[in-house]
């Protein structure tokens, strides 16, 4: 089974026989590769360089991704129930609607991942790196409002304003109103259970 770059169409990596499920790919160089909905459950990808491959729709259930390398990877609505994905790099990986239930994504560089619609219930984020800050325990991701927003344990995330909780708490009407139109409307409405919530989220 040939495995093909998501672009050129060039053979990327070749594997016997024609499924992926269960195979072991552990330090494989898939940079690029075309996995759009491939099945993937229980596969071995550890230290397996995905950078920028195509994996939306994919199901990588369960699959080990110990340490690999899923830059710029696209796995929107992918399935990684369960997954290991200890120490991943997923700087810019796009897992909108990803599901991540009870992934272990310790230590996992989650810098500039688009994590919108993502279900992390019950993954473990434990010293996962998100936005420069070390994640002690899944953030709140809440999208369909005006502003999408993402709290972690020390930050809250509104559209393209980030900063820490304490600092939304000091912003005065002026300040917010600065942001942009309606975003003081917004903050009105919201900010009270934004405050519980980021309450929760320091613990």
């Amino acid at each position: 089974m040939d495995i093909l770059h998501r672009f050129t169409g060039v053979v990327v990596f070749s594997i016997e026989g024609n499924s992926l499920l269960g195979a072991n790919l552990q330090g494989a160089n898939l940079l690029g590769a075309n996995l759009l909905g491939a099945n993937l459950q229980g596969a071995n990808l550890q230290e397996a360089n995905l950078w920028g491959a195509d994996l939306r729709g994919a199901n990588l259930w369960g699959a080990d991704l110990l340490g690999a390398n899923l830059r710029g990877a696209d796995l929107l609505g992918a399935d990684l129930l369960g997954a290991n994905l200890q120490g991943a790099n997923l700087w810019g990986a796009n897992l909108l609607g990803a599901d991540l239930r009870g992934a272990d994504l310790r230590g996992a560089n989650l810098r500039g991942a688009n994590l919108l619609g993502a279900d992390l219930r019950g993954a473990n984020l434990r010293g996962a790196n998100l936005l420069g800050e070390i994640l002690k325990s899944a953030p709140v991701i809440i999208s369909g409002l005006a502003w999408n927003v993402l709290i972690t344990n020390a930050f809250m995330t509104i559209g393209c304003q980030r900063h820490r909780h304490e600092e939304w708490f000091n912003f005065d009407e002026h300040q917010i109103s600065r942001m942009h139109p309606g975003a003081l409307e917004f903050w009105n409405k919201t900010k009270v259970s934004l405050f519980e919530m980021c309450a929760a989220q320091r613990g």
